[in-house]
């Protein structure tokens, strides 16, 4: 069975879009193509058992088993060494990636202290968005008593969208609960 919100798409949204960006072929259509969600563990250089702990989480988050990233460079005043483990990330696609959209919209950001919207402005110039996370306690299948340190997460929403603004709809109209305009921070 397909996720509600991959059915959503499909059914609702999709014939939304047409309109709104004025176009009848459903495959220029914006559509979302990929989640990616980063955990950078700066506190894994001194001690492993941080980047355990958030390979758990990731794992728990995301339904897959998530990659280990390496650093680029050496940056002594960080005591960085290239090529040392220094964060993990997944990429979502498919059913796993609209189950998440789904958990995160509905669950997790509501779940966030003193919530007031998403920033409506975290586009990239190609429709992609970026979404910070401070804590990753905030998903309901994450136990609170097993992790130590409170981490934070990137969430990067990877669209075919041809602009900010088809990008932006795109989302909205999934149920991104974006800020109102008037209202800062």
């Amino acid at each position: 069975m397909a996720p509600r919100l991959q059915d959503k798409y499909k059914n609702e949204i999709l014939p939304k879009l047409g309109e709104i960006c004025g176009r009848t072929n459903i495959n220029s259509l914006p559509k979302l193509k990929a989640i990616v969600i980063n955990m950078g563990v700066g506190v894994a250089t001194q001690d492993k058992k941080y980047l355990e702990e958030a390979l758990d989480a990731m794992t728990q988050i995301s339904g897959q088993k998530p990659v280990v990233t390496k650093a680029r460079k050496s940056i002594a005043g960080f005591r960085l060494r290239e090529g040392s483990n220094i964060g993990c990330k997944a990429t979502l696609r498919g059913s796993r990636m609209y189950e998440f959209l789904d958990r995160l919209i509905s669950i997790a950001l509501p779940r966030v202290r003193d919530f007031r919207g998403v920033n409506p402005n975290s586009f990239d110039g190609q429709g992609n968005y970026n979404l910070g996370i401070t804590e990753f306690l905030v998903f309901p299948e994450i136990n609170p008593d097993r992790f130590s340190k409170p981490q934070g997460l990137n969430v990067t929403f990877v669209t075919s969208a041809r602009n900010d603004n088809e990008g932006r709809e795109l989302l909205r109209l999934f149920g991104m609960p974006f800020r109102a305009e008037n209202q800062k921070n």
